[in-house]
């Protein structure tokens, strides 16, 4: 009775469209499930996502769940998830990737899953890393343990948005450095790295160079999103 009454003054709505959602259904609604742009990188071991880095750094798979369009439902669910607190967007959008990525063998050899960190004076912006979030997600399904601390970010960067590729790398150079508290719990280890959205690649990049130096073996980067 009370939850049925907090339903009526608080409807839940989707994440994407705003529309009200149905009894049945969880942060994203029906409709808009259908209507998101599936990259399927999962069944694509040489997609998009993995040219990103070739001839750049050694990646043992990459792997998006959406495509980001702009003024697109992956957009109005991103923005939701990044900037106006809606965090279970996260949760839910980091399951549905993980359900992919549970059939794939090469999956069940990873031992720990790291975000992409956000600087620290971001966090107190934001109030939270979106990535956290994801990461549990995505933690749950896989059954991998992960770790928040094991990169950190130096430097307070500009935003990427509106960058060119060159522009990104001369911004993100440096950005990050290993936890060295971490050296012996994963060194030879395979890592998931999970970064929200991906552009050009260059904070990923960054951020596996950062995790090789240490001693990481395998790294499969793993998103929601890729800007086209």
């Amino acid at each position: 009775m009370f939850e049925n009454l907090i339903n009526v003054l608080f409807p839940k709505v989707c994440s994407g469209c705003s529309n009200h959602l149905l009894s049945n259904e969880n942060v994203i609604c029906t409709i808009c499930r259908h209507e998101i742009p599936l990259t399927n990188h999962h069944l694509n071991p040489e997609n998009e996502a993995i040219k990103k880095f070739y001839g750049k750094i050694p990646v043992e798979f990459a792997s998006t769940l959406v495509y980001f369009h702009k003024k697109g439902i992956v957009q109005e669910m991103i923005h939701n998830l990044k900037y106006r607190g809606h965090e279970e967007i996260g949760a839910v959008l980091g399951e549905w990737q993980a359900e992919n990525l549970k059939k794939l063998p090469i999956t069940n050899s990873f031992d720990e899953i790291i975000p992409v960190p956000l600087h620290k004076t971001k966090v107190r912006e934001r109030g939270y890393n979106q990535s956290e979030y994801i990461v549990k997600g995505l933690s749950g399904i896989l059954n991998i343990p992960f770790l928040f601390d094991v990169i950190n970010r130096k430097l307070y960067t500009k935003s990427q948005t509106k960058l060119t590729l060159l522009e990104r790398q001369k911004n993100i150079l440096g950005a990050f450095a290993f936890n060295n508290s971490y050296n012996e719990k994963l060194k030879d280890k395979n890592i998931i790295l999970l970064d929200d959205v991906v552009t050009t690649g260059a904070t990923v990049n960054e951020c596996i160079k950062v995790l090789r130096e240490a001693g990481v073996n395998k790294v499969f980067t793993v998103s929601l999103a890729m800007a086209e």
